[in-house]
């Protein structure tokens, strides 16, 4: 298998740490989507990055699909296969993608011409980022892990949103939310973690 996107998306980090946490045989290669002579497309008509080549030269793409699928090629599932633990662990990772995708967004908009730039606009994304990390303070478990007291893909998807924080949003969020900053550190010393942490 292929893995295909770039050093800094979120999104494919988020494959390649559930990649090596079940120790998979998967090619990492490095590519700009948004180059003019880029070869997503060919793999993924949207153009947007992760894709996956598997054996059989069929691809997957968006992330969520991608991680389902690698999670199912070998135990233990880090996604919860049913009952309460399953939609706890999604939450959690659809709770994560959301900061993704406001960090996301508040970065491409600072990317755009001053003129065209909207404050109003990030200073909405910065609020619902702050709304996110507060909720994941209140509602951490006393354990280390997030669900059934064992690595799940919520510990995986909200240790990559937080770093990805610390990559486009740098600020004092641990300061603000204590047990989150300290949930964070015992994580971010795994492996999987420190193999796929981006270039700053």
């Amino acid at each position: 298998m292929k893995i295909y996107g770039s050093l800094t998306s979120p999104y494919v980090r988020k494959t390649r740490a559930l990649i090596a946490e079940k120790q998979l045989a998967c090619e990492f290669i490095v590519v700009d989507p948004h180059a003019p002579d880029s070869t997503v497309p060919r793999y993924n008509p949207l153009g947007l990055v992760p894709v996956l080549e598997r054996d059989d030269g069929s691809t997957l793409f968006d992330s969520p699909v991608i991680t389902e699928y690698l999670d199912s090629l070998k135990p233990p599932a880090l996604i919860p296969p049913a009952g309460e633990a399953r939609w706890q662990a999604l939450r959690w990772a659809a709770l994560a993608d959301g900061v993704l995708e406001q960090t996301v967004g508040r970065t491409m908009e600072l990317r755009r011409p001053l003129a065209q730039q909207s404050a109003d606009a990030n200073a909405r994304r910065e609020q619902k980022i702050a709304r996110a990390l507060e909720f994941a303070e209140q509602h951490l478990p006393p354990g280390p892990f997030l669900v059934e007291n064992r690595l799940t893909v919520a510990d995986v998807a909200l240790t990559v949103a937080l770093e990805y924080i610390d990559l486009r949003y740098a600020h004092d969020w641990r300061r603000r939310f204590p047990r989150l900053a300290a949930w964070h550190a015992h994580l971010a010393t795994r492996p999987a973690f420190v193999a796929t942490r981006p270039p700053k």
